[in-house]
């Protein structure tokens, strides 16, 4: 096994977001990508990241491997690499190490050990949604930062065209409003409002896939997961599936 990727980042912000939620992760690679299923350990959220081959200009595997890492090792070694850098992904597989190597004006050699752990099967779940909404990342992004100060969950509303985001905590609560006009695309198949309530610890984790794509993918149903996606085409995806609070709102 032998890959070669050019943009450094289609890596390493995965990683650091994934980082955020869950640890010790199998790696799948296989002729057509590298593909990552996890829930954390609290069975909160399951995380998919799928890096596609054609995002690698060198991918060269005979069969299918698994890949045992540690994710906050793997995130430290990633944070030494440049923009302008390659990352070279080799596996030795007699030292049951994987050879990272970061070129650049420089290059840098790292050998992370590869785990010992028993791994359960993730299935994705086949989620059907009513409410969709498409809208830019950054601005998702800042409405989760400004709900956060209110409260430590939001409410995430869709009522005919309109999107909102709306949070109560003991002494205040605020609402955002998104419409069409603003250049987000809303999706309702239920005539009547659609409404969950998330957390926004999780919230704030999982945005930071914001750096990988400029839109946003929102799917949720009433008291039901929220379906987050990042996607960069042909080249990536990152998912987040995320269960909902179901107290009185």
């Amino acid at each position: 096994m032998k890959l070669i990727l050019s943009e450094p980042r289609l890596l390493k912000e995965p990683i650091n977001a994934i980082s955020e939620l869950v640890n010790d992760v199998r790696l799948v690679v296989d002729k057509e990508q590298i593909e990552l299923i996890a829930i954390d350990p609290s069975n909160v959220a399951m995380i998919i990241f799928r890096l596609l081959s054609s995002a690698f200009v060198g991918y060269e595997i005979t069969s299918k491997v698994s890949l045992y890492i540690n994710l906050e090792n793997l995130r430290q070694i990633l944070k030494r690499v440049k923009p302008s850098d390659s990352i070279v992904l080799e596996l030795d597989e007699n030292k049951r190490k994987l050879k990272i190597q970061l070129r650049g004006e420089t290059t840098k050699t790292f050998n992370l050990s590869l785990l010992d752990m028993e791994h359960k099967e993730q299935n994705v779940p086949d989620l059907k949604f009513n409410a969709k909404i498409e809208m830019d990342s950054s601005i998702f992004d800042e409405i989760i930062q400004d709900m956060d100060i209110i409260s430590d969950s939001v409410s995430l509303i869709v009522d005919e065209k309109v999107f909102s985001v709306s949070s109560e905590g003991n002494i205040s609560d605020g609402i955002i409003n998104i419409t069409e006009e603003t250049g987000a695309q809303i999706t309702n198949k239920n005539k009547d409002v659609v409404k969950a309530r998330y957390s926004i610890e999780y919230l704030k984790k999982i945005i930071k896939g914001g750096k990988l794509s400029d839109k946003v993918i929102i799917q949720f149903d009433r008291d039901y997961p929220l379906r987050i996606d990042y996607i960069l085409k042909d080249k990536l995806q990152l998912s987040t599936i995320l269960a909902p609070r179901v107290e009185n709102y």
